[in-house]
């Protein structure tokens, strides 16, 4: 089902200054969601019970099936044979197989086209903010069609299907916006596929098969009001856990629940509610730890880093760090150097950096006002750190911040002319990247614009390079981090093309370089 129709003004341009105008408050009304924090917090160390652990499913004799004919698919061109020596990986977590937006494949085709690398494939897709997850040559992608939300197990190369599982919704955006999933599918080494969905609803399916383990809805059993705008932050693949920042009413605010059988394995209590931002793994000291940055919807708004013992669910340190507008939400994942870790939120919150000691407390080093992230997460690279700063399309720019200082080497506005076709006359618009996503690969940064635009930038403390860039289509809401994997570059566009009409699209794009 495709997005609501928005308001035309008539030209391109006067549609871009609305999304413009917009675009804070739609992203922060699809990303804001949580519980009021601090009513019924539980004492630290409190024991949760598994309201309802789910049954499990047990796959005795699994029948791998063959990929079939997909109707949906519209097939381009099959991509260029990888080049000798290419390195690839697969694309099994959200930000990639280091959870930090870094790649490690090579060989990828730095010189764009104007219209974008050459596309493999397309295929319309439904209501969804989450990028897909790549293993084992197969595709996952979670997305809301009509009344349902659909896993599809699909070839990466081709399109052609292996399987769908999907299960009713109900779920409604209050503001209108969409309805789809937010959070990302992940997939574990034991080929185990989990999504989590607007409403709370977690899944385990078998990769090769499709065949669902276990599946329960952590809204309903909880008891966790569907408050703001659906859950949003992708789990946490941990040991044989599965970490989630929950947000019940009086606890857990992280849970843990075992990969095998779905069953809750700790829950840790917390005044802080739900955010939108990932849990992510980090080891301090030689220990290993999960933070989770807190906070969504609270009167009044509460929220920060929790360092919480994967084993037990401990809760070593908490700091406070949150915007202190009702209508915001903690987004950013937080970027992990060794013991140092760096958060950062929009709404006049800005960055801080800290540094956890051999105790497990936390020494604040720095904090900053150039770099307030607001959904997307910044990159670090020898001993800088590149991120997009900016609540509104209008004042986004791409920052450099020293790491160890905080100090500010640059900024730059990403902005240019373009010259359009539109309703058949041609017209000059004012295009940039925006709140841009980013991926580092072989030293270089790929950036999507989240309206459509393609770049590659050469990041370095004296500034900002263009490489090459290219324009894939003119939609709004592009916030889904691209994937790349085997050579192959994903970007889902999130919201039907200004400049010819067409519904949003799951597209593959052809990134390997010539031999």
């Amino acid at each position: 089902m495709p997005p609501p129709t928005v308001f035309c003004p008539g030209s391109v341009a006067g549609l871009l200054r609305v999304f413009r105008a917009l675009g804070a408050l739609a992203f922060t009304c699809f990303m804001a969601h949580g519980v009021l924090a601090g009513e019924g917090t539980p004492a630290p160390g409190a024991v949760f019970n598994d309201p309802r652990p789910p049954q499990v499913s047990e796959l005795s004799a699994p029948t791998i099936p063959a990929p079939q004919p997909n109707p949906d698919i519209q097939f381009h061109n099959p991509p260029k044979t990888l080049a000798k020596g290419a390195r690839v990986r697969d694309w099994r977590l959200f930000l990639g197989p280091n959870h930090n937006g870094t790649c490690e494949e090579t060989h990828l085709l730095k010189d764009l086209p104007q219209e974008g690398p050459p596309l493999v494939w397309e295929m319309p897709k439904g209501e969804s903010y989450a990028s897909p997850a790549i293993a084992k040559g197969r595709l996952i992608f979670f997305h809301r069609l009509a009344n349902e939300e659909v896993i599809e197990c699909l070839h990466p190369e081709t399109g052609e299907r292996y399987w769908r599982v999907a299960y009713p919704t109900d779920y409604k955006d209050r503001y209108g916006y969409n309805d789809g999933p937010r959070a990302s599918p992940i997939v574990d080494e034991e080929d185990h596929v989990y999504t989590l969905g607007a409403a709370g609803v977690l899944s385990c399916i078998h990769l090769l098969t499709g065949h669902l383990f276990w599946q329960r809805d952590l809204l309903s059993e909880f008891k966790i009001p569907q408050d703001f705008f659906g859950v949003a932050a992708t789990p946490l693949i941990e040991g044989n856990n599965l970490i989630i920042n929950l947000g019940a009413p009086g606890g857990p605010c992280v849970a843990a629940f075992e990969r095998a059988s779905g069953k809750l394995a700790w829950g840790a209590g917390h005044e802080w509610g739900p955010s939108c931002s990932a849990p992510i793994p980090a080891v301090f000291h030689g220990k290993r730890r999960v933070l989770v940055f807190a906070g969504g919807e609270s009167r009044p708004p509460v929220g920060g880093l929790l360092s919480v013992d994967p084993v037990g669910g401990t809760i070593d340190f908490q700091f406070p760090w949150r915007s202190q507008s009702v209508e915001s939400v903690n987004a950013s994942r937080p970027v992990v150097v060794g013991n140092r870790v760096f958060i950062s939120a929009s709404y006049q919150t800005g960055g801080a950096m800290l540094e956890v000691q051999p105790d497990g407390s936390t020494k604040l080093l720095w904090t900053t006002q150039d770099l307030g992230t607001h959904f997307m997460t910044s990159i670090h690279k020898d001993g800088f750190l590149y991120g997009f700063d900016g609540r509104n399309e209008q004042d986004a720019s791409l920052v450099c911040l020293d790491w160890n200082t905080g100090k500010l080497h640059w900024r730059k506005v990403l902005e240019w002319e373009e010259e359009v076709e539109w309703r058949g006359k041609k017209r000059t618009i004012r295009r940039g990247t925006f709140r841009g996503a980013l991926v580092e690969a072989e030293g270089k940064f790929l950036c999507l614009g989240e309206l459509g635009s393609l770049q590659w930038l050469d990041l370095s403390p004296k500034g900002c390079r263009e490489i090459s860039r290219a324009k894939l289509f003119e939609a709004p809401e592009s916030w889904t981090p691209p994937v790349v994997s085997h050579g192959l570059l994903y970007i889902c566009r999130n919201y039907q093309d200004l400049l010819t009409d067409k519904p949003p699209r799951l597209l593959c794009y052809d990134l390997r370089a010539p031999d």
